[in-house]
């Protein structure tokens, strides 16, 4: 009996892109802001720097090498981040409108900021 091989889910369109500044808004880390580093669009997850921080026991790979702890940033949840205001220090949902040259750009909805 052969084993059936899962699809992988479809790319869901989100609302940040990397090199986005983040808000935390649920979650052990709520209220920390960080920068996007990378994004999962398939899982709808994100890397945020200095967010979701988890330890990780190496052992020693060879003869006279010492184990170590290493620290990782964990991927969260796209909808648990909101877009971040550097200017007005506020967090803010997102909208999408059109610039006179016709341009597709993302907008805070708080504060007016134009994203793109």
């Amino acid at each position: 009996m052969a084993l059936k091989k899962k699809k992988s889910p479809v790319a869901l369109k989100m609302h940040v892109k990397t090199g986005d500044t983040v808000q935390v808004i649920s979650g052990n880390d709520k209220g920390k802001v960080g920068e996007v580093v990378r994004t999962f669009p398939r899982l709808s997850k994100v890397i945020v720097k200095g967010v979701n921080i988890k330890t990780k026991h190496v052992k020693p790979k060879g003869e006279g090498e010492s184990g170590s702890i290493e620290t990782y940033e964990f991927p969260i949840h796209s909808s648990n981040v909101m877009l971040y205001s550097e200017k007005q220090k506020v967090a803010s949902r997102v909208c999408y409108t059109f610039t006179e040259d016709g341009r597709k750009v993302r907008k805070l909805i708080k504060t007016g900021e134009i994203i793109d």
